[in-house]
């Protein structure tokens, strides 16, 4: 048997291709939508892709098992269980007209790719509909499994959180009766032996948790030991208290994921292509009625940028920024440098951001000394000047880390809004103040400010973030 985890570091997501060796057969589980990726892997080990499946309608980015179906005709597997609410729209919707192969799976199903085994496990909570998949090589001779691909049931370290659907997908009450489906699907764990290995679909950085960890898999066995969901799972009241309190705000993004996911999300066929236009075709554009991403460092882009751009550096959270600052619908243009324009490309496809209409060499902005006079900075200032400026009655003090970190210490009198939630809490943010805007480190404040400042707000950054602040402040 063949397996290899495919990574995304940004959105911290895990996909799986497994093949079998023997009949050059494989699938894979919970891809993204750039699937040129898995192809291009099953063929570099002499595999072809038949199947494709998911553990769950995903919120954190879009799936790309139709996109499969419809680019090589791959089989689709996926749950049916979870009621009407959650069955998956799409299946009868190929861009021909016709019907996509598809099985779709209940509890205690099994399928084969090659001599691979796959038994289903439903494992409600995240959601609904979840399910799990055991793994058997059949074709070495074994029978036992040897791994449970647990989407996100089974992190490592954590538990899928179960408070989305209220949260992210706005559905008022499902929190806490999620949270109990949760804590009944921890006992089909109990029978698995403590060898079966855990490949989970999500790791460090992802917010479908709260403490997930950095190793990219784990044990049953180990899991049960020390995994501080399951060793809180000693009373119902104990596990929804505990699994509930602290999660991250999701990202803005992850109720449009969770529609197009089960609606279907739009057949691509590959990257976009957008077209590569001059400084001056960018000028002539309205940044109101069209998106430009800045991807240029935050010192180069507070600066001297273009008026109403959006400042979102390439980093290991580009997609989840733009995603939470953007939506399906707007028209985006780039300023980038062109070796980062297909990994931006990708990230944005990966959060539904398809319609990327055009690019700019960010060299050429760096070349045209001439604009000086039409570029627009951003204010920041240190933390001496923060401390006298946050006395001031005009001003008032915006915190954009999670409320978690909020709660830990903050400046006084400042509020709170995470700046993955702030484009629907707008109404919370003072527009008759200026706003010192602040976060851990400068970062996240840095691209909430120029966000902002798209919108008509007086806005300063605070250089540093509190980390900056705490530190003065221990020197005083």
């Amino acid at each position: 048997m063949f397996m290899r985890m495919v990574y995304d570091e940004k959105l911290a997501q895990a996909a799986y291709l497994l093949g079998c060796q023997r009949t050059g057969e494989a699938i894979v589980i919970d891809p993204e939508r750039d699937v040129d990726r898995y192809i291009e892997l099953a063929a570099r080990h002499e595999l072809t892709i038949v199947a494709v499946a998911e553990t769950h309608i995903h919120a954190d980015f879009l799936s790309g098992a139709r996109e499969l179906a419809e680019r090589i005709g791959a089989r689709v597997y996926l749950s049916h269980e979870g009621g009407p609410d959650w069955t998956y729209q799409w299946l009868d919707q190929r861009t021909d007209g016709g019907t996509y192969d598809h099985v779709l799976l209940h509890d205690g199903d099994a399928f084969t790719v090659g001599n691979i085994q796959f038994k289903v496990m439903h494992t409600p909570g995240h959601t609904p509909e979840h399910i799990a998949y055991l793994v058997t090589d059949l074709g070495s001779g074994a029978t036992e499994p040897i791994g449970l691909i647990t989407g996100d049931f089974v992190f490592v370290g954590d538990l899928g959180r179960p408070d989305l659907l209220e949260t992210a997908a706005g559905q008022q009450g499902a929190m806490e009766p999620s949270a109990r489906r949760l804590f009944h699907t921890v006992d089909r764990l109990d029978p698995l032996p403590d060898f079966v290995q855990v490949w989970p679909a999500h790791g460090a950085g992802s917010a479908c948790g709260k403490a997930l960890g950095a190793v990219p898999m784990s044990t049953i066995g180990y899991e049960k030991r020390f995994n501080p969901a399951l060793q809180a799972a000693t009373s119902e009241r104990e596990f929804i208290d505990f699994i509930l309190t602290g999660q991250p705000e999701p990202p803005m993004y992850f109720a449009t994921m969770k529609r197009l996911n089960k609606v279907g999300p739009p057949v691509l066929g590959g990257l976009p292509t957008p077209t590569q236009l001059t400084v001056d075709d960018l000028l002539a554009l309205n940044p109101q009625q069209v998106a430009i991403i800045d991807a240029r460092p935050w010192d180069e882009f507070r600066a001297g940028h273009i008026p109403d751009t959006l400042a979102i550096p390439m980093s290991h959270t580009f997609n989840s920024d733009a995603g939470s600052f953007l939506g399906e619908q707007d028209e985006i243009y780039l300023i980038i440098d062109p070796d980062n324009l297909d990994e931006a490309l990708r990230d944005l496809i990966r959060v539904g951001l398809d319609q990327v209409c055009g690019w700019v060499d960010a060299n050429e902005l760096r070349a045209r000394t001439d604009l000086a006079s039409r570029l627009r900075t951003i204010p920041e200032v240190t933390v001496e000047e923060a401390l006298q400026l946050a006395e001031s009655p005009d001003v008032q003090v915006l915190d954009v880390r999670r409320a978690t970190e909020f709660a830990e210490g903050h400046i006084p009198h400042a509020i709170n809004v995470a700046h993955t939630r702030i484009a629907s809490r707008l109404d919370e943010v003072p527009g008759d103040h200026r706003l010192l805007v602040n976060c851990r480190t400068g970062w996240r404040s840095a691209r909430t400010s120029a966000y902002l400042r798209r919108l008509g707000f007086d806005v300063t950054n605070l250089q540093g973030g509190m980390l900056a602040w705490e530190a003065a402040h221990a020197m005083a």
